[in-house]
């Protein structure tokens, strides 16, 4: 057991880590209506990573780390641009054309790499067992400075995710509030990918946000929830990886998954819901 928990101490921290602000994400996430945003996002960054990589950068240098934020900050334009009072066209479905667009050109590009296929899957899959304590750290730095961020403007923030209506009703410049809020996520998720893969990113901010917006309207009770649920499932998908020599980060994110199996149903009876 002590050996157990001196492997995964590193690994569990940065699970926590990611959590903490993923979570936080992923509530904004759902109450926008823009599920694939997160993951349209993480395949941006992991498609500058390998183009980083084509060029000669090796995965978690400083010019991969740029070449990935910089097309998630490109992506955060977009996604703030495309954003309107009145759509035509759902942004869900510009979101969706950009996930696959970036995915494509993932493999397009990765295909002229050597061991492209190998970095693909380590992209997807992550690698959140071999995690050092100064990833940790840097993470847990600029987490804490986007998480500072958005404190100060978190009325702001909570505004235009909850009542986008209400924000253009009273002039607020909601594009450009969109801008900052996709650029701040952008960095989060350009850190997260690099650290945990594109699989595990998604599942942390959709599968505990879920959760804690069935259960309820309170920002600070959905806060405690998401962290409570994503730092159970981590913990429980870590020790298994370890004890049955599974991948770390598919066994999270199946935890997860059995997390809402469980939650779902459990919901609907406590609630008197019926399918």
């Amino acid at each position: 057991m002590y050996d157990a928990l001196e492997f995964l101490a590193a690994p569990l921290t940065a699970c926590l880590v990611l959590v903490a602000s993923l979570g936080y994400f992923g509530l904004h996430v759902i109450l926008r209506k823009v599920i694939f945003v997160d993951l349209a996002l993480a395949q941006i960054a992991a498609m500058g990573t390998v183009v980083a990589f084509t060029f000669g950068h090796e995965p978690g240098s400083g010019a991969a780390f740029a070449f990935s934020l910089g097309a998630a900050i490109l992506g955060a334009a977009i996604f703030s641009w495309t954003r309107a009072r009145h759509e035509r066209v759902p942004q869900e479905a510009i979101i969706g054309i950009t996930y696959v667009v970036a995915s494509a050109a993932t493999i397009l590009i990765a295909d002229r790499a050597p061991e492209g296929a190998e970095h693909i899957k380590e992209l997807l899959a992550g690698a959140i067992l071999w995690v050092t304590w100064p990833t940790v750290l840097r993470d847990l730095l600029v987490f804490a400075a986007v998480g500072a961020l958005h404190f100060a403007f978190r009325r702001t923030f909570v505004r235009i995710s909850e009542d986008p209506e209400g924000a253009f009703d009273e002039g607020m410049k909601v594009r450009w509030w969109d801008f900052l809020f996709y650029v701040s996520f952008g960095v989060v998720i350009t850190l997260a990918v690099a650290t945990a893969g594109v699989l595990m990113v998604f599942t942390y901010l959709v599968a505990p946000a879920i959760v804690a917006i069935a259960t309820s309207r309170s920002w600070p009770l959905r806060l405690a929830i998401v962290w409570t649920a994503g730092a159970l499932a981590s913990a429980f998908g870590l020790f298994a990886s370890y004890n049955w020599d599974m991948p770390a980060g598919p066994a999270v994110v199946c935890v997860l998954r059995l997390l809402l199996l469980v939650f779902i149903p459990g919901h609907r009876i406590a609630t008197g819901h019926r399918p």
